[in-house]
């Protein structure tokens, strides 16, 4: 049966990678994005751009649009989120409060907009971080704010739980995107995971193959080959 597919995030590497498996498992996919502008080839059924998520208001005109052009939500996806390496230090309170808004405030929102045009036993997976399990030189405010993301999948999947929606969350390392590859030229990209390795646990995540899985934080940074 075809889902009713939303992503956040929907046109960054990531997201584009969520969206292609969903595509070719034959749902129906809207992407949510903070773009000012529609891609070129693409039409405003397929992507609702121009969308700050960290706006409560704008979550849910953004989410409540999404739900009546799919007649329904049975699945969000939240990949919109950033990344920042700094180290403690006053001026980097700044950061902490971007990081925040950029990964926790976008994913409360998105969830907190998603549930009221959610289908029982529908699936929500978000976009955690690895690098979240254990605090690290210059990753006070980006793990600050994951760690925020993973306890958040926690009390949403017992608080869904009613109506038999799952709620999990992915773990990523470095993604290999070329966002990264540019920022991190001299590191060993074999070591990195694939946009689409990581889209395919979501997936799985998604479908009633998880039904029995929900608040679980789940770890996706091996190394692979497409």
């Amino acid at each position: 049966m075809s889902r009713r597919v939303v992503i956040t995030g929907g046109l960054g590497a990531l997201g584009a990678a969520v969206e292609a498996a969903f595509v070719a498992c034959g749902d129906s996919v809207v992407l949510i994005d903070v773009a000012p502008q529609l891609p070129a080839g693409r039409s405003a059924d397929q992507v609702i751009v121009d969308v700050d998520l960290a706006d409560m208001t704008r979550a849910q005109y953004a989410l409540a649009r999404a739900a009546a052009q799919l007649g329904g939500i049975d699945v969000l996806v939240n990949t919109a989120g950033g990344y920042a390496w700094e180290r403690a230090a006053p001026e980097s309170f700044v950061t902490l409060q971007r990081m925040w808004l950029a990964n926790v405030a976008t994913c409360f929102n998105a969830c907190v907009a998603a549930l009221s045009h959610m289908a029982d036993r529908g699936r929500i997976v978000n976009v955690g971080a690895l690098a979240a399990g254990r605090g690290s030189e210059g990753h006070a405010p980006y793990a600050a704010a994951k760690s925020a993301v993973a306890r958040l999948t926690e009390a949403l999947a017992d608080e869904a739980s009613e109506r038999g929606i799952g709620v999990n969350a992915v773990l990523p390392g470095i993604i290999d995107t070329p966002a990264n590859r540019a920022a991190m030229p001299d590191a060993d990209h074999q070591a990195w995971t694939a946009p689409a390795a990581i889209a395919d646990v979501i997936e799985f995540l998604a479908s009633p193959r998880a039904r029995a899985i929900s608040g679980a934080l789940v770890p996706v940074a091996a190394a692979c080959s497409e």
